[in-house]
């Protein structure tokens, strides 16, 4: 037993991550590998049986798992997003739901066929729009923030609403015609009340209880992470004895009420908790989805795919076109938030408890909600992950670029020509700096500024319109730029975040100087400190775009742009790729250089550009 336990949680780890990392490199939304991957080793072949591994501790494991997921998920939500997008937020979460119910139950009962008990479950259980599935979904396909706001609080505030909402409906069609009508009304009421105030007073009392604590220094910094999980725990296991389900609740409000506090240090653990998620969704995916039973998949019928289809394509649409009615969302919005909805975790682990739950209290039909929402969420999955970027751009919603985006810290003479260039050349920039007159002389050629101290909250949401792919910290102060640059490295990736070269050998330094896990890459040789290029530029020293194999002799590269769009820096911190044919390359030429080669750069539309543009 205790082997097959061991086999089981290494194929589930193990397999889950691996399809997360092959995921990552083919650039595919990763619960479309996991489900193949769980489907593939457990109704396939046989390998995974994780009923049979764990026994009846999976599903209590299961919930755990999904406690710790919605609560990283309510640290997402802040409430300043709330000023641009309330409204569509409000009208999301408290109108399109009960329209969702309503026309997910006639759904269910005249298209699938189902009893109007079971349709009702099914109805509950599809108001959900899965945040393990549309998180991931928004980094990857990285909408503007209007929009982004509006798919990530409804997922999150409509995932443990759905889930109480599917308790009451069983509670009603299992618990009810046992007693009176008006005494299990009264029940059924005080009983929702008690779980929704225990969950709301749990998640909010801890929250403040851990901002007392960390703002007076009362937990160790590596007992942090493991208090958040524990209460997050706690917030949801005790409403669970009140009420089925209501634990979510207070996991949730736990995440968001400790996310609008800002306690410092919050951001560092968010980064952690992350990445457990990661590991979370990819186990659970391949749980459930290993779970299933041949049996149980064989009752995918033709009303079956015919309800999956009204789903998609009748029922969200028509319930968000009918909650937006007379809003201010644009028709864009109401197009793009009408078919993006996947279902996720908590959609799956509800269906598996549900059904069994109605076909033991005699429901004729239980047996197909499972199968039913398996089919959901493997077609929005599918539909909605692989449609979610193109449909974006296309409704001009994503502000993804066709090439990465660069961001330059630090405005001077040099480095807003060096912004200019490149945004001439068709690279998407942002010049970034906290005094105005030194964003003047960019503003006015039209390359995109952002007037915020880069390590502030105004410059986080000032950058979400505006995300970077990589960063250049080119400020005078080399140690505000390693400062800088361990900030955003946990975001963009350490990879991809650079800074100038230091003007003293100490900060390189092997074994005195700044570690490199505190501190960006070194851009160039060494030698492009910021006294050395302000002086070049001063002395009359350009930058200029030129097709790869253009530079000669010792005219110095900073940057080659790849046909692809990505951007990749020579750095002494790693070995610089060979450029090849539809690469360009960012040269610093001198003056003479310049002079005796005018038509040097061509710009994408084939006239020739010249970079000299004065030094503001």
């Amino acid at each position: 037993m205790e082997q097959g336990v061991a086999t089981a949680v290494l194929c589930i780890v193990a397999g889950g991550v691996a399809a997360q990392v092959l995921a990552a490199r083919l650039r595919i939304p990763a619960i479309v590998l996991l489900l193949g991957l769980g489907f593939l080793v457990g109704p396939v072949l046989g390998f995974l049986h994780p009923s049979q591994a764990f026994g009846p501790n999976l599903r209590p494991l299961i919930g755990l798992a999904v406690a710790i997921v919605v609560f990283e998920g309510g640290l997402a939500l802040d409430f300043r997003e709330l000023r641009a997008a309330g409204e569509g937020v409000l009208r999301l979460t408290a109108i399109a739901l009960p329209i969702n119910f309503v026309l997910g139950t006639l759904a269910a009962h005249l298209i699938g066929g189902m009893l109007w008990g079971p349709a009702a479950v099914f109805g509950a259980i599809l108001v959900v729009t899965g945040p393990t599935v549309i998180l991931p979904l928004l980094r990857h396909a990285r909408l503007e923030r209007r929009s982004a706001s509006f798919l990530k609080w409804e997922a999150i505030v409509n995932d443990p609403v759905g889930a109480i909402l599917t308790a009451i409906v069983i509670e009603i069609l299992v618990g009810l015609p046992h007693r009176s009508g008006e005494e299990a009304v009264t029940d059924l009421a005080l009983h929702l009340a008690e779980g929704a105030a225990a969950a709301t007073v749990l998640g909010v009392g801890s929250a403040f209880l851990v901002a007392w604590a960390f703002r007076r220094d009362l937990v160790p910094e590596t007992l942090k992470t493991p208090l958040l999980l524990a209460l997050a725990l706690v917030a949801y296991a005790v409403p669970n004895l009140l009420m089925h389900e209501a634990g979510l609740i207070g996991a949730t409000v736990f995440g968001i009420a400790l996310a609008n506090l800002h306690v410092p240090g919050i951001a560092e653990l968010r980064r952690f908790k992350e990445a457990l998620v990661v590991l979370l969704v990819s186990c659970l995916f391949v749980v459930l989805t290993a779970d299933l039973d041949l049996a149980v998949l064989g009752k995918v019928s033709l009303p079956v795919l015919a309800l999956t289809a009204a789903t998609l394509f009748v029922v969200r649409p028509a319930a968000i076109w009918l909650a937006t009615w007379r809003s201010d969302l644009t028709w864009r919005e109401r197009l793009f938030v009408g078919w993006i909805g996947p279902r996720g975790i908590v959609a799956a682990a509800v269906a598996g408890l549900a059904g069994p739950r109605l076909s033991e209290a005699g429901y004729a039909g239980g047996d197909l909600i499972q199968p039913t929402v398996f089919a959901v969420i493997v077609a929005t999955v599918l539909t909605h992950g692989f449609s979610l970027g193109p449909l974006a751009r296309r409704l001009g919603l994503s502000v993804a670029a066709d090439a990465e985006r660069l961001a330059i810290v630090g405005a001077s003479p040099w480095s807003s020509e060096l912004a200019l260039t490149l945004h001439r050349a068709g690279v998407p920039v942002v010049l970034v700096d906290t005094y105005p007159g030194a964003l003047r002389t960019a503003q006015a050629a039209g390359v995109p500024t952002l007037q915020a101290e880069l390590l502030s909250r105004e410059a986080e949401e000032g950058l979400a319109d505006q995300p970077p792919d990589r960063l250049l910290a080119a400020t005078r102060d080399e140690l505000y730029n390693a400062l800088v640059c361990t900030r955003l490295a946990p975001e963009l990736g350490r990879e991809r975040v650079y800074q100038l070269a230091p003007s003293k050998d100490h900060l390189l330094h092997a074994e005195t100087g700044v570690s490199r896990d505190s501190r960006g890459k070194v851009l160039g040789d060494g030698g492009f400190d910021f006294e050395t290029l302000s002086g070049r530029h001063s002395a009359g020293w350009r930058f200029a775009i030129a097709p790869a194999g253009a530079a000669a002799g010792d005219v110095p590269c900073l940057l080659v742009i790849r046909r692809d769009g990505t951007l990749d820096f020579p750095s002494l911190d790693h070995e610089l790729g060979k450029a090849t044919e539809g690469d360009r390359l960012l040269l610093l030429c001198r003056p003479a250089e310049m002079r005796s080669e005018p038509g040097l750069v061509p710009t994408p539309n084939g006239a020739v550009m010249h970079t000299n543009s004065g030094e503001g």
